[in-house]
């Protein structure tokens, strides 16, 4: 009876270990990264974490990229749209972020807590500054993979991905404009927090 008893919580002790499985490449990484309902700044860091390492890390064999590749071009036009396709993640996941920090309005109720409203609002800026140095970075991303090697080339399984490089070249999408108007708006709130004094409240 104490030998079964030993042997199952050793069995128990090694099992953790002889399941876990280790995190090498991008393409996993890139499958850690998660969307949620709400949206907590803790959450959006996670998921930064994850697409950066994504980023940093060698890709697997093509056998098991996110989509069939039969050829080195392929490959090459996969990876491209990989790191662009990530690069837009981190934009938006720090364009959510940021806007956790934001402060759309600037009340004038609000005096009491105005130094607090401005650090949020410093905080907000640098997140829509940091989405702003990934854009540029996808933008790249996309002009590799729209090279003329690559024309009438097209990777079906991951057809959202070649959907974001189109409309990035198309310039239907562009996170710039998106991001330079937040940042209007934010200095024009930023603005407002300033010019508040006692006599307002």
């Amino acid at each position: 009876m104490k030998r079964a008893i030993l042997i199952l919580m050793i069995f128990f002790l090694i099992l953790p270990s002889l399941m876990s499985v280790q995190t090498l490449y991008a393409e996993q990484y890139y499958k850690m990264y998660h969307q949620h309902f709400y949206y907590y700044p803790e959450d959006s860091a996670e998921n930064i974490h994850y697409l950066g390492m994504a980023l940093r890390s060698d890709f697997a064999n093509p056998l098991n990229a996110l989509c069939r590749i039969e050829n080195e071009k392929e490959w090459e036009k996969y990876r491209y749209l990989f790191y662009m396709h990530v690069n837009l993640l981190i934009v938006d996941t720090y364009l959510k972020l940021g806007s956790k920090y934001d402060k759309f309005d600037a009340y004038f109720y609000n005096y009491p807590w105005k130094y607090a409203n401005l650090d949020s609002l410093n905080t907000a800026e640098s997140y829509y500054n940091l989405a702003k140095e990934f854009w540029f970075k996808a933008i790249e991303w996309s002009e590799k993979a729209s090279e003329q090697k690559f024309a009438w080339m097209y990777l079906e399984e991951i057809q959202y991905w070649e959907d974001e490089n189109f409309r990035i070249q198309d310039g239907d999408l562009d996170y710039e404009e998106v991001i330079d108007r937040e940042l209007a708006r934010l200095q024009r709130v930023r603005e407002q927090f300033q010019a508040m004094d006692k006599d307002t409240y």
